[in-house]
């Protein structure tokens, strides 16, 4: 079983997974998301039992408000 960033159980058998619509068919540079009860998840889609990335609910609000508004853009 996986932990999360303070060592607590961390159960993601139940967890509903998905990759952005935006993932075309030929790329290999994707992740997943799955909301759970302790915040969202994320993983790497082709380490699906690889490590999981856990953020609150407030961090992942600022993460993808900061990337509508273009904070990330190069």
């Amino acid at each position: 079983m996986m932990t999360d960033t303070k060592g607590a159980p961390l159960d993601l058998t139940h967890a509903v997974w998905r990759k952005s619509t935006r993932s075309g068919p030929f790329t290999d540079n994707c992740v997943e998301v799955a909301f759970v009860d302790t915040g969202v998840a994320v993983r790497d889609s082709k380490d699906r039992s690889g490590p999981v990335l856990m953020f609150t609910r407030s961090e992942w609000d600022a993460f993808v408000g900061g990337a509508k508004d273009g904070e990330f853009d190069l």
